[in-house]
């Protein structure tokens, strides 16, 4: 004989009435869910390696906009064996209903445009709920500096969407503590500057204010030289960076252009030759997946660290 509970929490389910309800705040939106989402979709290597960090992979019908322009190492290949690529580049709202979606979690500029034909308004028509990279919430709305925070809070808060709150927390809690003891151990001098080269030959295209890098170099013991750049993630000119003359270049390593590639074009450009990174021959490189917001974070303060203070 069944319980009298679950009688009655299967005739609630079965009317479609919510037991309970989860919220979050998704940018400068409110973001409600009956039940944890089990066809979810994220897009870009970083947000991807988030979920599968939770241990969401089973909840998931694929991914998107990886292929097109990075790589999945060895790591993350295995983590996401069992599922598709549904775009290789920034998915259509044609891909994400047709694939009966009903949740995705990507950020503005991170398979979202402002204006753009997939924004959490066109989705929500079709049952697709939003949520939004803490760190890309510039785009709309204001917000502070870019901080290690914001990818913590985005973990915490798909713990809480997927009901994996424990996992998130402790995983959270892990890296606080990781970052905490090699903070303790960490010996520097007076900040470098340091300049972030993404890509770009005509015209650099940088990390601002508030793209996660400025969060790493501060950690690591640096200063991001384009820390007064009121921008995530956007291009300025050459001109202005040899003017503040980085100490360290730091290229983030994806796509066509090889970040040796990357490092030549500067270290044989005699408009580069005055620079102190580039007189001492002082880069370090982050791949794509360590830049941008997620786990690997943790790493990449570490490596820029090592970086910065082994010499």
């Amino acid at each position: 004989m069944k319980s009298p509970v679950l009688s009655v929490a299967a005739f609630f389910l079965s009317a479609g009435v919510a037991l309970s309800q989860t919220t979050v705040q998704s940018c400068d939106r409110s973001v409600s869910f009956d039940a944890p989402p089990t066809r979810a979709i994220s897009n870009d290597v970083n947000l991807t390696e988030m979920m599968l960090v939770l241990g969401l992979a089973d909840r998931m019908v694929g991914y998107t906009g990886i292929s097109g322009w990075k790589t999945l190492d060895e790591e993350m290949r295995e983590g996401v064996e069992e599922l598709p690529e549904l775009s290789s580049l920034y998915p259509s709202k044609e891909v994400l209903v047709g694939a009966d979606a009903d949740f995705f979690f990507a950020g503005w500029n991170y398979g979202m445009r402002v204006g753009g034909e997939v924004t959490p308004e066109t989705l929500a028509p079709f049952g697709i709920t939003v949520y939004e990279l803490t760190e890309s919430c510039v785009h709309v709305m204001a917000k502070g500096k870019a901080s290690i925070d914001d990818m913590f809070i985005d973990l915490l808060n798909l713990g809480r969407i997927f009901g994996v709150e424990d996992r998130a927390s402790d995983l959270v809690d892990g890296y606080r503590a990781d970052l905490e003891a090699f903070a303790d151990t960490l010996e520097t001098g007076a900040p470098l500057r340091v300049f972030v080269y993404d890509s770009g030959e005509d015209a650099p295209f940088t990390a601002g204010r508030y793209a996660m890098p400025t969060a790493l170099i501060e950690a690591a013991g640096g200063t991001n030289i384009m820390d007064d750049f009121e921008k995530s993630w956007a291009t300025v000119t050459w001109e202005e960076v040899v003017e503040r003359n980085p100490e360290v270049i730091v290229i983030v390593n994806y796509g066509d252009v090889t970040a040796e590639q990357k490092r030549e074009f500067m270290m044989s450009n005699p408009a580069f030759a005055n620079l102190d990174a580039v007189k001492n021959d002082r880069f370090v490189t982050l791949e794509y997946v360590e830049a941008t917001p997620g786990p690997r974070n943790i790493r990449a303060i570490k490596t820029l660290a090592e970086a910065f203070w082994s010499e």
